[in-house]
């Protein structure tokens, strides 16, 4: 049985690319290196850092990662769904390989500004990971997911002390991701998320909680259970280095605890182009991988970063 839900809202992407194709509207390329560094100039929180509207800026990092190496390659997905439309025979079974390339792209464009008098700006978004089977010959070298996250997001400018930091921006945002594929691999949710950003020095901060939202069709009902309600991401610059860590927890502290932990480190070589480390350990690298505990190791280059 084929899933027909609908599981990618094109709309938002038709927003954002009617944005770029807008008469009027400036692009910005996101291979600028002269990009932002504070989170001021990443979120144009005050009119000095502000460019307008229809303009595509940075959201999350941008690289490429030709050798990426698992330690359990998911070669039988499964959902927690019980339908027996999400699982698969162990016949169909893919013999993946531990090394595989993969790559993300990401980018912002606001169009909305100042709703609320000098307050509240509204802005789409789109992230896009694959991971690609490019040196298993004996599959044809096919990718083996794609996840897509388009969101919408509201964001405020603040100012508030706390702990050192100041906290400088807040809001919240609806998020789809999908991998755009049919049962028994179809993997989706949608969630409203709540994000504050802090900053100090050569540090930044961002604390995500989020709220799941039902739907008829569940691919992944225990998702939350495995990759966490919510997120921080924690980043450092210092010198030609830079250094984040994206962590996510069920907030469970018995033996049923789980969560995923993603950290990098970027060094510039030359121009906008940075060696790139990434190592992650736990659940949901991908969607497919939701429920999937693994350990990686990637090594490449990108090309945008956090700041």
């Amino acid at each position: 049985m084929r899933n027909t839900k609908n599981k990618f809202p094109y709309f938002l992407l038709f927003i954002v690319f009617g944005c770029v194709a807008t008469g009027n509207a400036q692009i910005s390329s996101v291979f600028n290196n002269k990009r932002i560094k504070s989170m001021s100039q990443r979120w144009e929180l005050d009119t000095l850092t502000s460019a307008g509207t229809f303009v595509i800026t940075p959201y999350k990092p941008i690289y490429v990662l030709p050798f990426r190496w698992s330690s359990q390659p998911n070669d039988q997905p499964y959902s927690g769904n019980p339908s027996a439309d999400y699982q698969i025979p162990d016949e169909d079974a893919q013999d993946f390989n531990h090394i595989e390339a993969k790559f993300q792209i990401s980018f912002k464009v606001k169009i909305l500004q100042a709703i609320f008098g000098r307050y509240g700006d509204l802005w789409v978004a789109y992230t896009q990971k694959s991971h690609w089977q490019v040196y298993n010959n004996s599959l044809s070298r096919p990718f083996r997911e794609t996840n897509y996250e388009p969101e919408v997001i509201l964001n405020f400018n603040t100012n508030i002390k706390m702990f050192g930091f100041t906290n400088k921006m807040a809001g919240v945002s609806f998020n789809h991701q999908s991998n755009g594929r049919d049962m028994p691999l179809s993997r989706s949710w949608n969630r409203v998320i709540f994000h504050a950003g802090f900053e100090r020095d050569n540090w930044q901060v961002y604390l995500r909680p989020w709220i799941r939202m039902p739907d008829d069709i569940d691919d992944n009902p225990d998702i939350t259970d495995r990759i966490g309600y919510g997120d921080a991401t924690v980043i450092y610059s210092k010198g030609r280095s830079i250094f984040s860590f994206t962590g996510s927890s069920n907030f469970t502290p018995n033996k049923h605890f789980s969560g995923y932990g993603e950290a990098s480190w970027s060094y510039e070589l030359f121009g906008n182009l940075k060696g790139y480390l990434q190592v992650t350990h736990g659940y949901g690298e991908t969607l497919i991988d939701y429920n999937n505990r693994q350990t990686t190791i990637g090594l490449g280059v990108s090309l945008v970063e956090w700041l």
